[in-house]
């Protein structure tokens, strides 16, 4: 990716577990270096009442990744489709612009013996 590109965010709620895998398939077959796991607890709207009391939720990831803007839809549709968004319960996702960003480029590190 380069630097200096306009960004997008796109943002997903997934069920414990899916995350990782994500972050390898975008770090590893698509060079992205932006990526970010956050941890959530919580409850889904369908849950029903008598599952709502304390200690009754569940936990959730947070996917965040910044990608360039001119790229941004294919790598939701890259995203959604590997995540199994579509399947109940598989979580949510969104799509925003940046306000700013600052880009950040690793360098090129020789080969550890």
């Amino acid at each position: 990716m380069d630097i200096k590109d306009s960004q997008k965010i796109i943002t997903c709620i997934l069920p414990k577990g899916r995350a990782l895998p994500l972050v390898r398939i975008l770090a590893r077959d698509h060079g992205l270096n932006t990526v970010e796991i956050n941890y959530a607890r919580g409850v889904g709207r369908i849950t029903p009442l008598r599952h709502r009391g304390i200690g009754e939720t569940s936990e959730r990831e947070i996917l965040t990744v910044a990608v360039p803007a001119s790229e941004a839809d294919s790598f939701f549709e890259l995203i959604y489709e590997a995540a199994e968004i579509n399947r109940p319960h598989g979580g949510l996702m969104f799509l925003h612009g940046t306000t700013m960003a600052t880009g950040f480029a690793l360098p090129e590190l020789p080969e550890e013996p």
